[in-house]
């Protein structure tokens, strides 16, 4: 079993480049399903999700080539539209396949997707916009089988801004016969890039970072070359390792506007943070001040993917910090490994409060969740002596290489 072994107390000084985002790369790889055509993307990160997302489209007949950061997909010749479950379990977003193959196939079976345990994630609003397309829907055994002869453009309003369902909309609608409007879209900068995807491929779809998005339904796509967008979360993840340990640090290739809901707590616990074309700049204290209040909201609020990697900083800044949860219930699993490490830290439903101590304490701790384990990364960094990190395989879902990102930065970080 992999260890990832952090001797704490290093300040961190250097550059570090920002990879491709996860949580763009998954619904893109999907959308390539939708052209009988060679699509490719570049900037694409190497994840434990995104190798689940490759066998899925191998399993459906597509021809897939990996090198570097560059994904080939031939969708010409697809040969079923059933998703095995132990496919489906691999990764959270892979309900995103649902939309896609349906366009396509006419027909969908998959399952119940796995992923990390954050508490519940219905796919109740999935379904019903779906079905508002035409979709006829049914759920038996675990199993969820979608058909449609045709897809119709429609009128449909979310309650709530759900990411994933807002992308099984535009996968769905972009070849459905009329015009569908999406009010109270997501409008997270992954929708935008999953957009201009799409409409690289012949798609017509308006408004992709608005809240209200309009998709012109078009007869077929056609493949295209896309560049996946910058990873936002795995910048303020650096921003937050810089951060607690009193460091200087260039992130590269990462646009600001992205990443800029996680600059005022960063500023408020005393960071100097400056942008220069595509690259951010954070000049952190000697020592953090609390962070006031932080609380998570869908794009353009704080994200929630972010608040792990924060809260850790938190732990030793001097003063209080609240982190308030909205987006989903079980966020703080991570928190009982960090006391483990001496951090203070009072959990009452989707509150968090954390009151700085001076220092942190190595120890043997192991990732609850892919966020959790960055986390853990974040609070060896600024511990006393060493922290042995397990259960790597969630924190392999999201990060490429932290390893090798922190060692050019000047941690003390190994994994064997």
């Amino acid at each position: 079993m992999d260890t990832i072994h952090i001797c704490g107390g290093y300040r961190l000084d250097g550059e570090i480049p920002i990879h491709g985002a996860k949580n763009s790369a998954l619904p893109l790889l999907v959308a390539t399903l939708l052209a009988a055509d060679v699509s490719e993307l570049t900037n694409c990160p190497r994840l434990s999700d995104v190798t689940a997302s490759l066998a899925i489209l191998r399993h459906l007949g597509c021809v897939v080539t990996q090198a570097e950061d560059r994904v080939t997909v031939d969708a010409a010749h697809l040969r079923c539209g059933h998703v095995p479950d132990e496919l489906m379990r691999a990764m959270r977003s892979s309900i995103v396949f649902l939309g896609a193959i349906v366009a396509r196939c006419g027909e969908a079976v998959l399952t119940y997707p796995g992923g990390c345990e954050l508490g519940p994630r219905p796919i109740d609003l999935h379904l019903s916009a779906l079905r508002r397309l035409g979709v006829q829907v049914t759920e038996e055994h675990g199993r969820i089988c979608c058909r449609a002869t045709r897809l119709r453009g429609a009128e449909i309003a979310l309650p709530f801004p759900s990411v994933g369902a807002t992308e099984n909309v535009l996968l769905a609608a972009c070849t459905a016969e009329g015009t569908t409007v999406l009010r109270h879209a997501a409008r997270e900068p992954e929708i935008a890039d999953l957009c201009g995807f799409l409409n690289a491929c012949g798609a017509r779809i308006r408004g992709g970072d608005s809240g209200t998005v309009v998709i012109e339904g078009v007869p077929r796509l056609h493949g295209a070359c896309h560049r996946v967008m910058a990873d936002r979360i795995e910048a303020a993840t650096y921003l937050a390792a810089a951060a607690v340990t009193g460091g200087r640090l260039t992130l590269t290739h990462c646009p600001a506007l992205p990443v800029s809901p996680v600059f005022a707590p960063l500023e408020q616990a005393g960071c100097v943070i400056t942008a220069t074309g595509d690259s951010l700049h954070i000049q952190a204290p000697s020592r953090l001040c609390g962070m006031g209040m932080v609380r998570t909201l869908p794009y353009p609020g704080f994200p929630t993917d972010a608040a792990a990697p924060l809260l850790a900083a938190a732990c030793v800044a001097q003063g209080t910090t609240v982190f308030v949860e909205t987006i989903f219930e079980n966020r703080y699993r991570y928190v009982d490994e960090l006391t483990r490490m001496g951090a203070r830290i009072r959990v009452d439903g989707r509150v968090a409060v954390v009151e700085g101590v001076d220092a942190l304490n190595g120890a043997d701790v192991a990732c609850t969740d892919l966020r959790g384990g960055a986390a853990l990364l974040v609070a060896a960094l600024a511990a006393r002596g060493d922290t042995r990190i397990t259960e790597l395989h969630h924190l392999d879902r999201g990060y490429e290489d932290p390893v090798g990102c922190l060692q050019r930065a000047g941690a003390s970080v190994c994994r064997r």
